[in-house]
């Protein structure tokens, strides 16, 4: 699997402010929270359930990676999507392992594994 995708018990809304406190915890902040539903509303295209697009990141990790290769820059910030499935709330992200072994530098994927783990871990726990 590419990813990561957990159920949340809250709403679209209050999973995004949980994860935005959550990530913090581990280091990371979110840089943009995008409103896809709301922006293609705006843009009168519509879309029946709410989808958010959440970019976080860490800073020295972010440099860290882009100074073993730019190409990693293709895959920063991490993506972490919320959204409403037939009621449900679902929250997840692309496995930065997965990314990142495109890239192939070693430890660029060593570095991924850190964030793979941090990143689901702060997850696992604004879902509860």
């Amino acid at each position: 699997m590419f990813h990561t995708t957990y159920t949340s018990p809250y709403s679209v809304d209050e999973t995004v402010e949980k994860l935005t406190a959550s990530f913090q915890d581990v280091q990371f902040g979110v840089l943009w929270d995008f409103d896809v539903k709301a922006k293609l509303d705006e843009k009168e295209v519509g879309l029946d359930h709410e989808f958010r697009i959440m970019e976080v990141c860490n800073p020295k990790i972010a440099k860290n990676v882009l100074t073993e290769t730019m190409l990693a820059g293709y895959f920063l910030p991490c993506k972490v999507v919320v959204y409403d499935d037939q009621g449900e709330t679902k929250v997840g992200m692309p496995k930065p392992t997965a990314l990142m072994e495109l890239v192939g530098e070693p430890q660029v994927l060593e570095t991924a594994k850190d964030v793979e783990k941090r990143m689901s871990e702060a997850m696992e726990a604004a879902v509860k």
